[in-house]
C-alpha cells in the first residue's frame, strides 16, 4: 500500500518542486523580513484564489488523456497562438530568475569563486545532462527526496526560531501602500505558490506519468496527488514567512540585491537558529531546492513549447524538445549577462509578469474545464465554479490596482 501510494505521487510533487523555489526562499522570506507576519493574509488568500486553476491541469489531463495545450487549441487556434507568444515572452526571464538564485546558493555552498553567469551556465548544463539521461522518471524520483529534505530542515529551523526568539511579535495584518510596497505585493502574489502557467506543465507531466505506469491514473487520484503538493507548498510558504519575521523583522538588516550576498543572508537565517554546525546541511537543502526548481523549469518550458509548436504547425518541420531546451539555455544566459548586477530586480520582473498574465490562464482553464471538451462527470462542482469566478475577478482587480498605482 505504501509503495503504491508513493508511486501515485508524481506530477503533484513535481508541481511542488517547481513552486518551492524563488517564491519561498526569496519572496516569502523577504515578506517576513519586511512586514513580519503582516502578509500572511496575502499568502493564504492567493493559495485559495489560485487553487482551482492549478487543479484544473491534472483534472483535465486525467479526464481526457490530453494536455491543457490540446484543450487550448480546441478553444481556437488564436488561443494557442496567444499562449505561444506569451510563453516566448516570459520563459527566458522566469528561467533566469530561478537560475541566478540557484547559482548564488551554489557559489555560497561550494566556495568556488566563479562569476554567477558561469555558475548559471554550469548549472543549466548539468541539468540538461540529467534530463537527457533520466528524463521524466529522474525528475519524478528526485523531487520526492528533495522536498522531504527541505521540509524537515525548515520545520526544525522554524521551531528552534520560535523557542529562541526574545522579541514579541504581532499578527496584525498589513495592506501595503505606496508604489514600492504594492510592487512587492504583486511580485509576492505573482509566484506564490507559482505562476499559473505551471498548470499547463502539470497537465504535461500528468500525461507523461500515465505513460510510465501500468495502470491509468484516475482524476480523483491525480487531484489527491496535486493536493499533497499544493498543501505542502502552502505549508512551507508559511514557514519561510515565519523565518523571515522571527530572525530579520525589525533587526535593522535588509536583504541585498546582490546574488552572492543574498545567498549568505539566506543561509544565515537558518544558522542563526540551528547553529554554525548546520551551515553545510542547510546550504545543501537550500541549493537542492533551487536546483530542483531550475531543472523542472528547464524541463517544462521546452516540453510546453514543443507541444504547442507541433499543434500550431503540424505540417512543418518539428521543433523538438532539445531545440527549445538549447534555445532556453542560450536566451537565459544572455539575460543573466545583462541583468546580473541586480538579482532582486530580475526576480521582480519575472514575478510581476507572471501575475499580470495570470488572468489569461485562469479564464482559459475555467472555460476548458467547464465546457464541452471535458466529460460532464469530471467537470467541477458549483463550489469550485464559484471560487473560480471569484478568483478571476480577484486576479483582474489586483492587476488593475497595480497598474493604476505605478
Amino acid at each position: 500500500m505504501k509503495k503504491s501510494l508513493l508511486n501515485l505521487l508524481g506530477p503533484g510533487i513535481l508541481f511542488a518542486g517547481a513552486a518551492i523555489g524563488v517564491s519561498h526562499l526569496v519572496q516569502s522570506t523577504r515578506a517576513g523580513a519586511d512586514f513580519g507576519f503582516g502578509l500572511l493574509w496575502a499568502l493564504l488568500l492567493v493559495h485559495i484564489i489560485k487553487y482551482p486553476f492549478f487543479q484544473f491541469g491534472p483534472r483535465y489531463a486525467t479526464a481526457t488523456g490530453e494536455t491543457l495545450l490540446d484543450g487550448y487549441k480546441k478553444l481556437g487556434k488564436g488561443v494557442l497562438i496567444s499562449y505561444f507568444i506569451l510563453n516566448i515572452a516570459t520563459m527566458f526571464t522566469i528561467q533566469a530568475a530561478v537560475t541566478i538564485v540557484t547559482a548564488s546558493l551554489a557559489s555560497n555552498l561550494f566556495g568556488i569563486s566563479f562569476d554567477l553567469v558561469t555558475w548559471s551556465v554550469l548549472i543549466m548544463f548539468v541539468s540538461i545532462v540529467f534530463l537527457g539521461i533520466g528524463k521524466y522518471k529522474f525528475l519524478d524520483n528526485l523531487m520526492k527526496y528533495i522536498i522531504a529534505i527541505l521540509t524537515i530542515s525548515t520545520i526544525v529551523a522554524v521551531n528552534i526560531a520560535l523557542f529562541k526568539t526574545n522579541k514579541g511579535f504581532s499578527f496584525q495584518q498589513i495592506v501595503p501602500s505606496g508604489t514600492a510596497q504594492v510592487t512587492f505585493l504583486i511580485a509576492f502574489l505573482g509566484w506564490m505558490p507559482a505562476p499559473l502557467d505551471i498548470s499547463i506543465w502539470h497537465s504535461l507531466w500528468s500525461v507523461e506519468k500515465n505513460k510510465t505506469t501500468f495502470e491509468k491514473i484516475k482524476p480523483k487520484q491525480a487531484i489527491f496527488d496535486f493536493n499533497v503538493g499544493y498543501i505542502g507548498a502552502l505549508f512551507l510558504g508559511v514557514c519561510f514567512v515565519m523565518l523571515g519575521a522571527l530572525v530579520m523583522y525589525q533587526s535593522g538588516e535588509s536583504f541585498s540585491s546582490k546574488g552572492t550576498i543574498f545567498a549568505s543572508q539566506l543561509i544565515n537565517l537558518y544558522t542563526k537558529n540551528l547553529g554554525e554546525f548546520s551551515s553545510v546541511f542547510i546550504g545543501v537543502a537550500a541549493f537542492t531546492t533551487m536546483f530542483s526548481t531550475t531543472i523542472t523549469t528547464l524541463d517544462a518550458s521546452p516540453r510546453a513549447m514543443e507541444k504547442s509548436s507541433n499543434l500550431l504547425f503540424p505540417k512543418k518541420r518539428k521543433l523538438n524538445y532539445w531545440f527549445w531546451l538549447v534555445l532556453l539555455m542560450f536566451g537565459t544566459s544572455v539575460i543573466l549577462y545583462y541583468f546580473l548586477s541586480d538579482m532582486v530586480f530580475l526576480v521582480r520582473i519575472a514575478t510581476v509578469l507572471s501575475f499580470l498574465t495570470a488572468p489569461f490562464y485562469a479564464i482559459l482553464n475555467y472555460i476548458l474545464i467547464t465546457g464541452k471538451h471535458t466529460p460532464k462527470k469530471h467537470r467541477p462542482g458549483i463550489g469550485l465554479r464559484i471560487l473560480s469566478l471569484v478568483g478571476i475577478v480577484f486576479l483582474f482587480g489586483f492587476s488593475i490596482w497595480f497598474l493604476l498605482s505605478l
